[in-house]
């Protein structure tokens, strides 16, 4: 069987550079979430390393897969220097948890919230699951096996996320882009919804 966590440790470092700092996670009766820090100038990114050791499974399915399903690594990118982001790895890991925890799937466009503040002093306690494919490409795995997607996390205030609860991913994301919202400073307020 392939190891896939070291294939994606690898697509990482190929896309973000060497990282200057991880941190390990473990939550009772789940597998071991790394977070890797990549500095990159005057942004800091953020990635798991863990949540796609296994398919994630439909909570309708009567039956995990072990080996098909989507697979899926988070990645959230903060400007550095602004706040104290480096104390997220532990929500990084709790939200990379969340497929076996809660048995969802992560995809585009959905809402994960942490419930308490991403870092402290954050505004945001949730975020936005963003489309893959622009920093870190798709890994592609043998089949039968999906290839495991780098999924974006845009940080969401209370009120973007109630409003993105009303009216879609996409309309908040659209909202964003015309207020020429920076969705990487880690202290920005929320964007005006009215």
């Amino acid at each position: 069987m392939v190891d896939v966590l070291a294939l994606v440790e690898a697509r990482l470092r190929t896309a973000l550079g060497e990282p200057d700092a991880r941190a390990a996670v473990t939550f009772l009766g789940t597998d071991r979430v790394e977070v890797l820090r990549f500095a990159d100038g005057d942004i800091v990114r953020y990635a798991t390393l863990g949540m796609s050791a296994q398919p994630m499974t439909d909570p309708a399915a009567a039956l995990a897969d072990p080996v098909k399903g989507p697979r899926a690594e988070l990645v959230l990118s903060v400007r550095a220097a602004l706040a104290d982001t480096d104390k997220v790895l532990r929500p990084l890991a709790v939200l990379a948890s969340t497929p076996q925890v809660e048995g969802v799937v992560v995809a585009p466009g959905a809402s994960l919230d942490i419930g308490e503040p991403l870092w402290p002093g954050a505004p945001f306690a949730s975020v936005l699951v963003a489309e893959p494919g622009g920093l870190v490409e798709d890994l592609e795995l043998d089949d039968p096996m999906e290839p495991v997607r780098f999924l974006p996390l845009l940080p969401m205030t209370a009120n973007e996320a109630a409003w993105k609860r009303v009216h879609g991913a996409q309309q908040l994301e659209e909202r964003w882009l015309a207020n020429g919202t920076d969705l990487r400073d880690p202290l920005r307020t929320s964007v005006r919804l009215d």
